[in-house]
């Protein structure tokens, strides 16, 4: 018993550096240290596991229970980054967002407009918008590019590319300046580089040497896109630091919370999910583990009053992400 004991510490102590890794990628880049960002992909498995060790060694009548629980707060906002329970804010909802990656419309085109349509909100943030062609009564296009596009009630001033990386890479985003209620918003749309996985790519089926096989393909594909990612983070955030409006970013970020891609892009911006989300932020749905890759970040002078991630639809491999700000602090 003591042996299987000692095994369970060394493996509770290796998880424990597993998740301080994913910390790391508020400061090491992937084209320096790719695998802490690789490490993000699985905090989730590595956060059940680790707490449930924790029950392990309450149950055992150890003290090392209450180090690891005291060790285990470093990762309180990692956690709520993925599964959030905060209160019900204060304030009054006058801006309402929708973000959602359509998958160009191939699972139901015009079921789609329709749950849009019926959304009512100010501003619409489409990705993978590949020349769907829908149009909205009461509003504005933006489409500066065909695989992002945003629809507003509101007067749009000025839309353009922020991404400058190459056409081939198919990855873009862009920032579209629009006038509600007198003030002038920057709303920046992003659809990073994708991983382009299908199912049976990340499918292991028991097959040793076939199972070793796919893993090695994910990974060529992974830290390459990490990479590919880094710059494209680097563009977009300079065109929140150098924006004279309050800034709205959201989109579909192919990264999870606890990424390189999630610190630095939401570095001076409020998550909205972490400030007034509840429930699971799981927004892609394509595969049987949690997945959160869709975002609405927002300056400090912009409120949160709820985020939602609607999974009453099911219209993309993604769900709807609604929020609702005030903009009247």
């Amino acid at each position: 018993m003591k042996i299987f004991r000692l095994i369970l510490l060394i493996l509770h102590v290796g998880i424990l550096f597993l998740l301080l890794g994913t910390l790391l990628n508020a400061y090491v880049p992937p084209k320096i240290f790719p695998w802490f960002n690789l490490l993000s992909l699985g905090f989730p498995f590595l956060m059940i596991s680790y707490v449930v060790l924790i029950f392990f060694w309450i149950f055992s009548w150890k003290k090392r229970a209450f180090v690891f629980m005291l060790l285990g707060l470093f990762f309180l906002n990692p956690v709520k980054r993925w599964i959030n329970y905060s209160s019900d804010p204060k304030g009054t909802a006058d801006l309402k967002i929708v973000s959602f990656n359509t998958r160009g419309g191939i699972m139901g085109r015009e079921t789609i407009g329709k749950y849009l349509e019926s959304q009512n909100a100010d501003v619409m943030l489409l990705q993978e918008d590949r020349g769907t062609g829908y149009e909205f009564k009461g509003y504005e296009k933006a489409n500066p590019k065909a695989i992002l596009t945003v629809f507003t009630k509101h007067k749009v001033i000025e839309t353009k590319l922020i991404d400058t990386t190459n056409e081939e890479i198919q990855s873009y985003g862009t920032q579209t300046d629009i006038e509600i209620r007198g003030k002038i918003y920057r709303f920046i749309n992003v659809y990073l580089h994708p991983f382009k996985f299908e199912k049976e790519m990340v499918k292991l089926n028991g097959n040793t040497d076939a199972d070793e096989e796919k893993v090695k393909n994910i990974v060529k594909k992974l830290v390459p896109t990490f990479k590919i990612h880094q710059d494209q983070v680097s563009t977009i955030r300079n065109a929140v630091e150098n924006s004279p409006y309050p800034v709205i970013l959201a989109g579909d970020f192919n990264s999870v919370p606890n990424s390189y891609e999630y610190y630095h892009l939401s570095e001076g911006l409020e998550d909205a999910f972490f400030t007034v989300g509840k429930g699971s932020a799981t927004s892609f749905h394509d595969y049987k583990f949690p997945i959160r890759i869709d975002y609405v970040f927002s300056s400090k002078s912009i409120t949160p009053i709820s985020y939602k991630v609607d999974r009453s639809v099911d219209i993309s491999d993604h769900y709807p992400v609604v929020a609702t700000f005030s903009l009247h602090k």
